[in-house]
């Protein structure tokens, strides 16, 4: 019981995490700076999402692989619950499908490099999963090839400069997974910050799967 109580916030954070990018992903920032129109680039999810990493690589630090795997299934569980709720299942389970790869790809990364510099597990793994996870959540969301998963989003799908170029068009949606992910991995770097912060709080137990971890 002391042990599910421990593991309670990380998981309490990742569902959260995850059902505000799920609904949030739906809404294009409406602005223009410099000429770009930011709704063709952005959208609000691409704020929340890296905050999953976070939560990820400090359950990491804190519990090992094994816990850290654990709790990105069952946050995924409940926001996935939860997201169908909030959002269109197609969302639902293009985020969810993108979230449970990526996370877990994040989790072996991350404990492959947990004894290096302390900046170098925390950032590869998340610009690696940030990658994958845009990949396989814009193409499964919005592109054509996945309709048997719900309709298109007409205004995700109509053509627009591609990341604001004239001369060049795209669906909609390739310049958001673009501008996506330029935004995960800026926020991701920033999230460094929080911590760099709070691994002087959330240190390795003693002993994670049986071997002895170093901080």
């Amino acid at each position: 019981m002391q042990g599910i109580r421990s593991y309670a916030p990380f998981v309490a954070a990742m569902a959260i995490v995850v059902i505000a990018s799920n609904y949030l992903v739906q809404f294009p920032i409406h602005a223009t700076i410099a000429g770009f129109n930011l709704a063709d680039l952005f959208t609000w999810g691409a704020f929340a999402y890296p905050i999953a990493f976070l939560v990820t690589d400090l359950t990491n630090r804190r519990f090992g692989a094994r816990v850290a795997r654990g709790v990105v299934v069952v946050g995924f569980l409940i926001a996935v619950t939860l997201s169908f709720l909030l959002a269109s299942p197609r969302i639902a389970i293009a985020s969810g499908s993108a979230f449970l790869i990526a996370q877990l790809l994040d989790v072996s990364i991350f404990d492959r490099l947990r004894h290096q510099r302390w900046w170098k597990a925390p950032l590869i793994s998340s610009v690696v999963g940030s990658l994958v996870d845009t990949a396989i959540f814009f193409s499964m969301a919005f592109a054509a090839s996945f309709t048997f998963l719900g309709a298109n989003d007409d205004f995700a799908i109509s053509l627009a400069p591609l990341l604001g170029m004239a001369a060049l068009e795209a669906p909609r949606w390739v310049s958001w997974a673009l501008g996506d992910l330029g935004v995960k991995l800026a926020v991701g770097t920033v999230m460094l910050i929080p911590y760099g912060v709070l691994i002087t709080v959330v240190k390795p137990k003693a002993s994670v799967d049986g071997f002895t971890q170093r901080a």
